[in-house]
């Protein structure tokens, strides 16, 4: 006899089971405004403080989970921005999730899923404070619902995007110094494409050929441009090239990822799971950049990276720099999966002036370490967040 499938209002009430109600009691979302040590330019935008939006969830154990949604620079990099993810938290997300037991992972994602369409950024914040409220109650890592990890710490790339080809050489080789990061992400696009090339000369000459350079294009190439250019990314010992035409182009791409050696990393050409299984069979790239802010939950983000590796496509730990409480959330996830071939670049709190927690990630021997904190292991510093904290009437 076929099992009947359950509506998440059927789902039976587990908390007597944990000795402790784990019901959401309220969901607060705060924007906040953290400046960055360095302008950080991409091809479409450029900022000098990044934006986020806290999230509280409080359960009705007394125990507050949080989690964390990230910008670049306004609704530029995708649809969100702090303002809309505060809003959408406040006014369908929290009503949605008002009274459920938090335990419930599946059913609350449907649930909010119900309540809004895409909204990526705030669901997967939501859904991390989740986790870190249930981790919290029981003393458990975030990682232990999650499948239970298989690595302690992270291999890091750190993203050198300022445009000005002799501060960022003098950046890379102090991170190579204090033996933080050894792989770097050069951001273009924002420059002419012959500025692009000559900027990647003067880093490669100065970084010397073990050290291994990543590019973002950001969707700013034309195909015209790619097969005129990724020569000389060849020549440069270039080992990945990220989303270098718009993510509407996927034949381009694809027609582009075929006439070069360097692999192609896919990014904002997939954001959910059935855009990813088609990019896939397009063979638009052989690397997939995994984000919350793209598949809107770790649980869908597990899902990504096993759509991801039943085509072949190898898996690469994206970023939208996070914070550590962002950082920590991705971790939680890239801890349990058997296979991240490329690692992470998850350096976003050391481009902050301040983080917002009161011990941030550790970054060692080129590796980020994964929280070993029940939850997501992270502590806000309320004194910090309060000074961040967007203040009324202020845009």
């Amino acid at each position: 006899m076929p099992l009947a499938s359950a509506e998440p209002s059927s789902i039976p009430d587990h908390s007597a089971v944990n000795a402790r109600d784990m019901r959401v009691r309220s969901i607060v979302a705060t924007i906040l405004e953290a400046p960055t040590v360095r302008r950080h330019k991409l091809s479409n935008t450029e900022i000098a403080h990044q934006g986020f939006v806290l999230v509280r969830v409080r359960l009705d154990n007394g125990v507050t989970g949080i989690g964390e949604a990230s910008t670049l620079g306004g609704p530029r990099w995708a649809e969100e921005s702090v303002e809309s993810i505060q809003a959408v938290i406040e006014k369908y997300l929290a009503p949605a999730l008002a009274d459920q037991d938090a335990m419930l992972f599946e059913a609350n994602a449907v649930r909010m899923s119900k309540a809004a369409t895409r909204n990526f950024a705030a669901k997967a914040a939501v859904e991390s404070a989740l986790f870190d409220a249930v981790g919290r109650t029981l003393g458990l890592p975030a990682s232990a619902l999650l499948g239970g990890q298989v690595r302690d710490r992270i291999g890091v790339i750190w993203a050198l995007a300022s445009g000005d080809a002799g501060q960022e050489l003098e950046e890379a080789r102090e991170k190579l110094r204090l033996r933080q990061h050894r792989d770097f992400k050069i951001k273009l696009g924002f420059n002419t494409p012959d500025a692009d090339v000559k900027r990647l000369q003067h880093l490669r000459a100065g970084l010397g050929d073990d050290v291994r350079l990543i590019v973002d294009v950001n969707q700013a190439w034309t195909e015209a441009l790619c097969i005129r250019l990724f020569p000389a990314l060849e020549e440069l010992g270039v080992a990945l090239i990220e989303q270098p035409v718009p993510a509407s182009q996927r034949d381009a791409m694809a027609r582009v990822a075929s006439r070069t050696r360097i692999p192609l990393l896919i990014d904002e050409a997939a954001f959910t799971n059935t855009e990813l299984a088609s990019v896939a069979s397009q063979a638009c790239g052989s690397v997939y950049s995994l984000k919350l802010v793209k598949s809107g939950g770790l649980l869908e983000l597990k899902r990504a990276a096993g759509i991801a590796q039943a085509f072949g496509i190898e898996l690469y730990g994206g970023c939208l720099l996070e914070s550590s409480i962002g950082a920590a959330a991705h971790m939680a996830v890239f801890s349990t999966l058997p296979k991240l071939e490329w690692g992470s670049e998850h350096f976003g709190p050391r481009i902050l002036v301040d983080d917002l927690v009161a011990e941030p990630l550790v970054f060692e021997e080129f590796e980020i370490h994964v929280p070993t904190g029940p939850g997501l292991g992270m502590t806000l510093d309320e004194d910090k967040v309060r000074f961040m904290a967007r203040k009324a009437g202020s845009q």
